[in-house]
């Protein structure tokens, strides 16, 4: 897969800006707030139709437009694919898939396929369980593109459920439910239970073709020092594969915690509730690794990412690095870069390009960013 042409207008802080892209590597250099991460974050639009740095789509529209564009033209084994994705300070996105509109997000995902590491990326090991959340949900996307759409019902589904529990503890029916309570609830919770029971299995499925991949890494990135294990901790304890279990299990789980989740307005079960926790050494890697250990850690679950989207779909993904070599010692970048090559596509950023050597330098394109504006950087310049 190879990222051809990029071009951003009124997207973050870029006005207009057309980015041809010739070589596997693509150095971005910069000063900080120059748009460097702000080009990443389109190209992972167009992979995921999601930002890890905004929420809202008015936060990716250039101050004083009403509307941000991002247009690409990708290669793949089969096919070239122009992918245009219009964000709008209000009203819904466009997508389009060679000039032609895609009606759903499914159509449009698939067409490109990226994995990022960044500095924000170190927080799976320390984080929050959502952000590991995020993250294998992010994964299981680009694998699968139809679990968009299943972790998307599955949020609609929670969140009427949640706001029907809020209107039954304002009724003051936290005690006893009415029949016509008990019958809408119970209603959600089968929706509930089918859509949760798809994304644990896909999560489950995808952790165990992604763990030994992961451990593979680790093993090299530490020297056979350290053992990585991962493992998902549903709140439910059927066997994944077996989906008429976990969806019974599922069912019995919100039957036994109704009052309670009456009583606090919120859902307490399900795999928005779920854990993928981290070891090292048979030991929590959030509560003990050190610094170092937890970037080694992140850095192995990055190049399994990479190893098990090419496996999947049998093309190499595109890989965005924003500003992680500032982030690791001199052993762990010269290890990721001599790891990358040719094999995987490349956009990274830097603000100095002292940390690349010579075989890497001789071999990108190299583009200064200022003020949302590029411009390349030939190698002479730098001798």
């Amino acid at each position: 897969m190879y990222l051809k042409q990029l071009a951003l207008q009124g997207f973050r802080n870029y006005e207009e800006q057309t980015l041809e892209l010739s070589a596997p590597k693509v150095i971005l250099v910069g000063e900080n707030g120059q748009g460097k991460s702000n080009l990443l974050e389109a190209v992972e639009l167009l992979a995921t139709l999601k930002s890890h740095r905004a929420a809202k789509d008015r936060d990716l529209v250039q101050q004083g437009s009403s509307s941000g564009l991002i247009r690409a033209l990708v290669s793949s084994r089969y096919t070239v694919a122009e992918l245009t994705v219009l964000v709008r300070e209000s009203g819904r996105r466009v997508l389009q898939v060679n000039r032609q509109t895609a009606g759903r997000r499914l159509d449009f995902l698939g067409h490109l396929n990226a994995v990022q590491f960044s500095c924000l990326d170190l927080e799976l090991a320390r984080g929050a369980p959502e952000l590991r959340r995020a993250w294998l949900d992010g994964l299981l996307v680009q694998l699968e593109p139809v679990y968009d759409y299943i972790a998307d019902q599955y949020s609609n589904i929670l969140r009427q459920r949640n706001a029907l529990l809020k209107r039954l503890r304002q009724g003051g029916e936290s005690a006893t439910l009415s029949p016509e309570g008990e019958a809408e609830l119970s209603s959600w919770d089968q929706q509930l239970a089918t859509m949760g029971s798809h994304i644990i299995r896909r999560r489950q499925r995808g952790l165990t073709r992604l763990s030994p991949l992961a451990q593979g890494w680790h093993q090299a990135l530490s020297s056979g020092a350290e053992t990585l294990d991962l493992v998902y901790e549903p709140n439910l304890t059927a066997p994944a594969e077996d989906k008429a279990r976990l969806e019974a299990q599922f069912l019995d789980a919100l039957a036994r915690r109704r009052a309670q989740e009456v009583q606090l307005g919120t859902t307490l079960v399900g795999p928005h509730r779920d854990e993928i926790s981290l070891w090292l050494n048979q030991t929590p890697a959030k509560a003990y690794a050190s610094q170092g250990q937890q970037r080694t850690l992140v850095l192995a679950l990055k190049l399994a990412e990479l190893a098990l989207i090419e496996s999947v779909l049998e093309e190499p993904p595109l890989l965005l690095l924003d500003d992680v070599l500032a982030e690791l010692d001199l052993k762990r970048q010269r290890q990721l870069l001599e790891v990358l090559e040719t094999r995987f596509q490349t956009l990274i950023t830097a603000t100095h390009l002292e940390r690349f050597g010579e075989k890497w330098l001789d071999s990108a394109q190299i583009f200064q960013v200022s003020a949302g504006c590029l411009s390349p950087v030939w190698r002479s310049e730098l001798i």
